[in-house]
């Protein structure tokens, strides 16, 4: 006899308990989900999860030292544009006369 949806979902929650499945949520933007797009191409995996997975270990793999660079957030550096600094040295100029002024 054939088993029911619900036999069938209570056999799988068995089995995730038993091997402590634990589901983790991710939500990304287009680029990001564009980027894991073209690595499961690159390497032929048709499945999210175990893109996912097999990244998480591989990186686990190379180490504390190892996978610093990979999981080093990437930091924008902001210049100043020349207008702008000549503008802001204007304004301090001005500021600086009007405080010597007021003393």
């Amino acid at each position: 006899m054939a088993k029911t949806v619900q036999e069938r979902s209570a056999k799988t929650a068995r089995k995730r308990a038993a091997l402590a499945e634990e589901e983790l949520r991710l939500r990304v933007r287009p680029g990001t989900r564009q980027a894991l797009a073209d690595l499961m191409e690159w390497s032929g995996i048709t499945e999210q999860g175990e893109a996912m997975t097999l990244m998480i270990h591989h990186l686990h793999g190379l180490g504390s030292a190892g996978s610093a660079q990979f999981l080093a957030p990437p930091r924008h550096e902001y210049v100043i544009p020349e207008n702008v600094s000549a503008k802001l040295q204007l304004a301090y100029a001005r500021e600086s006369m009007r405080i010597c002024r007021d003393e």
